[in-house]
């Protein structure tokens, strides 16, 4: 391994550089500086109060005032701001006129994080100026006679909202995962495809067991020690609190890598072919962090996502280390997932043992193809482009990666969020009042699509229990006394304790349990008329004239899948075609060695074999933009011929990067090794699951490098939020730059190989 430079980089570079790109990405732990546009059409003094309340609000920057709403919503359109607030002309009139006027909210809920985090933050500002212009009001008519419920929140489980808390932890196996299961892929297939592999069994005595054994235990140590010496660093350097018992995580991480180990060593000794294996292992582990419920809860997921995330160990050690690490739960709450982890451990690495016992009479060495003499070709565009989907069609790997791949990753990657919303969160409530009001505010919260009042507890320990054996995930008290409160005009407060450990159930409780709150309230105040009428419309209007209203724009329900899928289809429509253009380099340099290569590098096969590609990526692009879109009940706003001149560019650079790339190794397998370990980090870097204006400038300038980030971001807009491409001109003429620059590179590095004795990499 040693000598083994590729192998080096699989078990360390990758890894490392990986987990440090995210740590980086995720260094402001908080969300800030989300820009926002501001359409005061009223501009009185109260209305700039407001504005002033917005623009100092944490999370959001007043990026500009337009002049109209149509402006400001171009503005969110083509990702100049997330959010646009507008405030109506009269606002200050109807305010004193007790005409309850309305701010209302229009956000990006395309991009699902950034755009929910404005809104709150807006809607809070909003709310928090109201309540401190009430007092200073002075309204006709009677005071009111009863209180208000209001909801006082408890946030278990990382209490400072960290978002950087919340995903290092689990980022970081993710990551190693992946690196794991290529090592052990590689470790194992490199025997098949560049040694003698009854040579390897003849030096273990023959005993398959001490084979596989003897590739996977040093892997094992040294991904365990990166494991642990990262785990320090997210603890010291992020600050982020270990809560848990260390010898449980400890024997849990060992668990996760050998169980990674073996698959990837299982992979490769069922199909004998390191390309092919290596391939097939990026397939299973790529999509395995969506399917660990850490984006998309469990509990929201079909039955073939459960199924199949209850196959992979990344699912059953990310419940324990949230329990563990974040929760801070006594052991015995993970001895079930950790006896399903170390039974998958078991399974695979008995699985990989049993197949290579199978194979321990092949030691006959495997010769490599015979390289084939150089042969005068034609040098035209239109004949490389031709050779080139001849090479695709010779080769199963590229073609598999071109054709194959894109319908696996179609059907299989958004399993997990097709379940869209999340729905029905189990949680308890400890009614200590037992009264008719309580009985209401129980059947408020069971009424809101999205709790579920499962456990009614007589007392906080037993509710605390069931928050700790999952049965719930959040808890409301009623306190004694809480109706007595409400009709002597006081506030009464509920005492509301939710896990913060899961982001997007936390969010999702948050809103329900308001929800309910606002319900009761307008009972409340209503004193039994009808709440539709105009007794209860003013009750409501005097405890708060001014009425925030958050309407989202683009994803207008909501659904998780629509929000993170068209972008990760494009993230893999680049990595796989990355992957199959290295899979046809390294094919053709094994068989023709180094005049081969150069025969490849010339200025018109260079260009030709771009085009090759542009036609070889036209079904997978029609497929993840058009056909399934449609089938998942995705938008689809964008016109095809928008879509087409987007799509142009982003498959030129990507093939003129790969071109590029691929030319420095000798063996395809190695540039797919380095594609797929930089999937993860490149989909945060993006700017839609984490928001652009909180990655570093340097970090996000560099992601822009990669033709995917600037291709998300204007696919995503036209598709999904009907932009033009005069609306995401940014994006496309940066597309067209990386063309010309990595089409100049790719061809210049040809010209110097076809002139220059060199060595290659």
């Amino acid at each position: 391994m040693i000598r083994d430079r590729l192998a080096i980089m699989v078990a360390v570079a990758v890894p490392l550089i990986g987990f440090a790109i995210l740590g980086w990405t995720f260094s402001h732990a908080v969300v800030r500086g989300l820009h926002i546009e501001v359409v005061d059409s009223d501009r009185t003094p109260t209305s700039t109060e407001y504005v002033q309340a917005i623009g100092s609000a944490p999370g959001v920057t007043v990026e500009s005032r337009s002049g109209d709403l149509t402006e400001a919503l171009h503005s969110i359109r083509s990702g100049r701001a997330i959010a646009a607030v507008y405030i109506p002309s009269e606002f200050e009139r109807d305010l004193l006129s007790l005409k309850r006027p309305q701010i209302v909210t229009f956000y990006n809920r395309q991009f699902y994080s950034p755009g929910n985090s404005a809104s709150s933050a807006i809607s809070a500002a909003v709310n928090a100026e109201t309540a401190r212009l009430v007092s200073k009001l002075k309204v006709r008519g009677a005071a009111f006679a009863r209180g208000q419920l209001v909801a006082e929140q408890y946030v278990l489980s990382n209490p400072a909202l960290n978002y950087a808390q919340f995903l290092l932890r689990a980022i970081l196996p993710t990551v190693l995962h992946v690196a794991a299961a290529i090592a052990g892929g590689y470790a194992v297939g490199s025997e098949f495809a560049t040694r003698d592999p009854g040579e390897w069994l003849r030096t273990a005595g023959g005993s398959p067991l001490a084979a596989i054994v003897g590739k996977l235990l040093p892997l094992l140590g040294l991904f365990t020690v990166i494991m642990v010496g990262t785990a320090v660093i997210v603890d010291g350097l992020y600050q982020v609190p270990f809560r848990g018992n260390a010898i449980l995580m400890a024997g849990s991480a060992i668990q996760l890598l050998i169980a990674y180990l073996s698959l990837g060593a299982l992979l490769q000794l069922l199909v004998r072919n390191l390309g092919v294996g290596l391939s097939l292992t990026g397939i299973i582990c790529s999509p395995a962090f969506g399917f660990s419920g850490v984006g998309f809860p469990l509990l929201g997921m079909n039955w073939f996502a459960r199924g199949w995330g209850d196959c992979l160990p990344l699912r059953w050690y990310i419940q324990i280390l949230i329990d563990q690490a974040i929760r801070g739960l006594p052991p015995y709450n993970s001895v079930t997932p950790f006896a399903v982890l170390g039974g998958l451990a078991t399974l695979y690495f008995g699985l990989a043992w049993l197949r290579l016992r199978s194979l321990k009479n092949l030691s006959r060495p495997v010769a490599p193809p015979p390289r084939q003499p150089a042969v005068p070709l034609r040098y035209g565009i239109g004949a490389s482009m031709f050779r080139e989907l001849k090479s695709v069609m010779n080769n199963k790997s590229a073609l598999g990666m071109f054709l194959i791949a894109p319908v696996i990753y179609g059907v299989l990657y958004p399993q997990p969020y097709l379940g869209q919303v999340l729905k029905r969160i189990p949680i308890a409530v400890v009614d200590q009042d037992r009264t008719e009001l309580s009985r209401d505010i129980v059947e408020a919260l069971n009424a809101d699509e999205a709790l579920s009042v499962d456990v009614r507890a007589s007392t906080l320990a037993e509710a605390q229990k069931a928050l700790d054996e999952r049965k719930v995930f959040g808890i409301i008290g009623v306190p004694p006394d809480t109706e007595k409160e409400i009709l002597k005009g006081n506030s009464a407060r509920l005492p509301t304790y939710v896990d913060a450990a899961y982001f997007m159930m936390y969010t999702r409780m948050q809103l329900g349990v308001s929800e309910a709150m606002q319900a009761t309230n307008t009972a409340i105040a209503a004193s039994g008329a009808r709440l539709e009428g105009s007794l209860a419309h003013a009750a409501v209007t005097r405890a708060s004239p001014v009425e925030a209203v958050a309407e989202p724009l683009y994803n207008p329900t909501g659904g998780y899948a629509s929000y993170v899928v068209p972008a990760a289809f494009m993230l893999i429509l680049q990595q796989t075609e990355f992957m199959a253009i290295a899979a046809i380099g390294g094919g053709i340099f094994q068989i023709g060695g180094i005049a081969a290569r150069r025969e490849r590098s010339r200025p018109r096969a260079i260009i030709g074999q771009a085009l090759a590609h542009l036609i070889l990526s036209l079904p997978a692009f029609a497929l993840f933009l058009i056909v399934l879109p449609h089938v998942y009940g995705f938008s689809t706003l964008g016109s095809p011929l928008h879509l087409l001149v987007m799509v142009i560019p982003f498959v030129l650079a990507t093939s003129f990067l790969a071109q590029l790339v691929g030319s420095w190794f000798k063996r395809g397998e190695s540039a797919i090794i380095l594609f797929v370990a930089t999937s993860l980090p490149l989909f945060f870097m993006v700017g839609i699951s984490w928001p652009a204006d909180s990655i570093p400038s340097v970090l996000r300038s560099f992601s822009r490098l990669f033709p995917s980030t600037s291709a998300i971001d204007g696919l995503v807009r036209i598709n999904q939020m009907g932009a033009t491409i005069t609306d995401v001109a940014i994006d496309w003429r940066f597309l067209w730059l990386l063309v010309c620059v990595y089409g100049i590179l790719a061809i210049g590095n040809g010209l110097i190989r076809n002139t220059v004795t060199h060595h290659d990499a």
